[in-house]
């Protein structure tokens, strides 16, 4: 029996559980790619879903509009994320097309390359701010020092977010992508939190519009009425949490690479003209996102012999993809120079990451300029005791203690 048949007969088990998927990824999401192309596993919220694991059917996927991110398509009771308020649901990660397509357009302008180069002076003086509060010290934690202030501070300033009204986002982040299961009114709390907050700053936005990104989108829907209220409220939050969440990541991860691969640090010291092409192998190596945004089965769907039934979740592993020997030569293999580093990590498709232009300077920025400034740069503790978030949809790093 073919390891597709296995799957497809005994379809609530795998290869490894979800616990290994979290605590040790790249090894788990091997054997699973080995195994088959799809699994039944037992998701973070203990309901049943598909983990697709190869990187044609990962990249496919990605892009197939038969499989929906708008959750009216999920069979009843076969998805069980958390309930938020229409005020903020109503985000580009819920929807399909055309309410997708119309508001993508509106914001995608914010986010383009020329758009974004206008912001790499301001990243990088806030990198040598971030730079300058720790230098005297000769040591700090990476991810509350810098991985974390910088992407923040940024997507801040784009939005127009005033200094005195920056709290902390991290927390009420790690309350929904990390829940505590001892502690469910915690995620509730940070919901409230999160739409008081951003019900404030719109309002203020309005009272005292500035040249700022979500004064535009006020002017949007207040004169030309392209966005509902929930839509410009729930697309202000998704701007502002995927605008840095990812990012935080990302740079953790790929600090923590370059210190555990000394060979492929001094190549990046002796030549930063390699920081274009080794912000994209490092993002595939050990990106931010294991598994892409949840997904409904609109229509059954077939992975080699397993079938997918009509509204059931399916998740695209983009870790797994990005690791894919069928896809890539040596994928355990950190190689700056790699070439045709066509990785998933950013999304494919109508779904592509809307803000990948700016994460890709903010990483590039905050690497060249921690390298220049620290060249003892060190892992001030054992790799081995370092800890990852426990979550299945964020890859990060909870601290990055480091010497200089």
């Amino acid at each position: 029996m073919s390891p597709e048949q296995a799957s497809a007969d005994a379809p609530n088990t795998s290869p490894v559980s979800l616990a290994a998927l979290i605590a040790d990824p790249h090894p788990s999401y091997a054997a699973l790619r080995e195994a088959g192309p799809v699994h039944r596993i037992i998701g973070s919220d203990g309901l049943p879903v598909w983990l697709v694991t190869r990187y044609a059917d990962v990249r496919q996927g990605l892009a197939d509009e038969r499989l929906a991110l708008d959750k009216r398509h999920a069979t009843p009771g076969n998805y069980r994320g958390l309930a938020l308020p229409p005020a903020l649901d109503a985000n580009l990660l819920n929807m399909d097309p055309p309410d997708h397509t119309r508001i993508r357009r509106l914001v995608g302008q914010a986010f383009t390359p020329r758009q974004v180069e206008r912001l790499r002076e301001p990243v990088q003086r806030i990198a040598d701010e971030l730079l300058d509060a720790i230098a005297p010290l000769g040591h700090a934690d990476l991810v509350a020092a810098y991985a974390g202030p910088l992407p923040i501070t940024a997507i801040c300033d784009l939005l127009g977010v005033p200094v005195d009204d920056r709290h902390d986002f991290r927390a009420w982040t790690d309350a929904l992508i990390v829940p505590d299961p001892d502690r469910p009114q915690d995620a509730r709390a940070a919901v409230v939190a999160i739409l008081d907050f951003f019900t404030r700053l719109l309002a203020r936005k309005r009272a005292e519009p500035g040249d700022d990104l979500l004064s535009a989108l006020i002017a949007v829907r207040d004169q030309e009425d392209r966005l509902t209220e929930d839509e410009l409220t729930s697309l202000a939050f998704l701007i502002l949490f995927a605008g840095y969440e990812n990012t935080v990541q990302l740079i953790g991860n790929a600090v923590l690479a370059l210190l555990q691969h000394p060979e492929r640090l001094a190549e990046l010291r002796a030549d930063e003209r390699l920081i274009g092409p080794a912000v994209e192998e490092l993002a595939r190596f050990d990106g931010p996102v294991p598994v892409a945004i949840r997904r409904f089965a609109r229509e059954e769907l077939t992975f080699g012999r397993v079938t997918v039934p009509v509204g059931e979740t399916v998740l695209l592993s983009l870790a797994a993809a990005n690791r894919d020997p069928d896809r890539f030569a040596r994928p355990e293999l950190l190689d700056l120079h790699r070439t045709d580093n066509g990785h998933l990590t950013l999304g494919h498709g109508i779904h592509y990451c809307l803000g990948a232009p700016l994460a890709r300077m903010e990483t590039e920025i905050a690497l060249t300029t921690l390298l220049r400034r620290f060249p003892a740069l060190a892992l001030a503790e054992p790799a081995e005791q370092l800890r990852h978030r426990p979550s299945l949809r964020a890859r990060g790093l909870l601290r990055l203690p480091v010497c200089f």
